[in-house]
């Protein structure tokens, strides 16, 4: 199908139209232009109400409520992050949880980008670099206080058979404090 010279043309001209240039057409007569200037003192106006919509904002001010739950229950409930590290016979994986259950934050020697700068994906090496990790992520997310109590209570106790564990933990724990997070959280205000 053949276009027309006409047809062509327009073409052309909406091409140009739409890379913005157009055609402009230069007048002989000189014209100045004053522009009318914005007021700007209705910037200035605070709105005498406000509303915070940020949903962490009483947990930062450590104001917001920790379910306690029962004395029976276990283990304890009463935080708002929890670091959690826990070894599997291949792999170590830490996470931060919140008190309903939720994992905000993960962190694997299962995952490549992690797995391909280790030895051995369950050694110290791996424990103490997954510390490096996971307080970088939790800075990230804002979560500058976390809860880091040992689930069972037999993971801190130090004897021949669970030395190697202990060391683990403590790689860990000392990689996330020197990472910026801060390994206890603050005590709430009653109010």
């Amino acid at each position: 199908m053949a276009l027309s010279s006409r047809s062509c043309l327009l073409l052309a001209a909406g091409r140009l139209q739409a890379r913005g240039a157009g055609l402009r057409f230069g007048s002989t007569t000189a014209s100045l232009r004053t522009e009318t200037e914005v007021d700007t003192s209705e910037n200035e106006i605070v709105a005498p109400d406000f509303i915070n919509r940020n949903p962490r904002n009483l947990e930062q001010l450590a104001l917001a409520r920790k379910e306690r739950g029962w004395k029976t229950t276990w283990p304890k409930r009463e935080f708002w992050h929890r670091l959690r590290l826990e070894r599997t016979q291949h792999y170590v994986e830490a996470f931060v949880e919140r008190c309903n259950g939720d994992v905000v934050v993960s962190a694997s020697t299962r995952e490549w980008a992690i797995k391909r700068h280790l030895y051995s994906p369950k050694g110290v090496t791996a424990c103490k670099n997954l510390g490096r990790v996971m307080a970088q992520r939790c800075l990230e997310a804002g979560i500058n206080f976390v809860n880091f109590k040992a689930v069972i209570p037999w993971e801190h106790r130090c004897d021949s058979a669970s030395t190697h564990l202990l060391t683990l933990i403590q790689e860990f724990e000392k990689a996330v404090e020197e990472g910026g997070v801060v390994l206890r959280e603050p005590q709430r205000i009653y109010q």
